[in-house]
């Protein structure tokens, strides 16, 4: 696997509010947004802002409260996800939620680290990876 994070996702209390310091005091422009997440490209990754209940629930774990996050390791084929997360888990991490294909597209799932830290392995054919594992957003 390459090393690399290619999202960092925050989960927040008030989306709107989170957009405001983002957008208006960092001056970031939102690349992608619903009405649960707002994504910012950055240099290299990129940063997801997500209603800290639907972070929980698509990680399959109670909702962690304030500074709830996941990090996530893309992979450039379908094909990588699952043998991913199969090496995670022999080497000690535990499934929180094995892959599936969410409404947007791709395939994802989570596998938590030995200290209790969410890693979503995913695949999304709409974002390119280069060969040293930077995540272009939507190209």
């Amino acid at each position: 696997m390459l090393q690399s994070i290619a999202v960092i996702t925050l989960g927040v209390a008030d989306l709107a509010r989170s957009r405001r310091f983002y957008a208006e005091g960092f001056g970031w422009t939102p690349v992608f947004e619903t009405p649960e997440i707002v994504f910012y490209q950055m240099n290299g990754l990129v940063l997801g802002t997500w209603l800290e209940s639907a972070l929980a629930a698509d990680m399959q774990r109670p909702a962690a409260g304030p500074g709830a996050y996941a990090l996530a390791h893309n992979v450039a084929r379908q094909a990588d996800v699952a043998p991913a997360m199969d090496s995670l888990v022999r080497a000690g991490g535990r499934l929180l939620r094995g892959a599936v294909a969410p409404p947007h597209g791709g395939l994802s799932g989570y596998v938590e680290d030995p200290d209790a830290h969410a890693w979503e392995i995913a695949w999304n054919p709409a974002w390119r990876i280069g060969p040293d594992g930077r995540v272009i957003f939507g190209v």
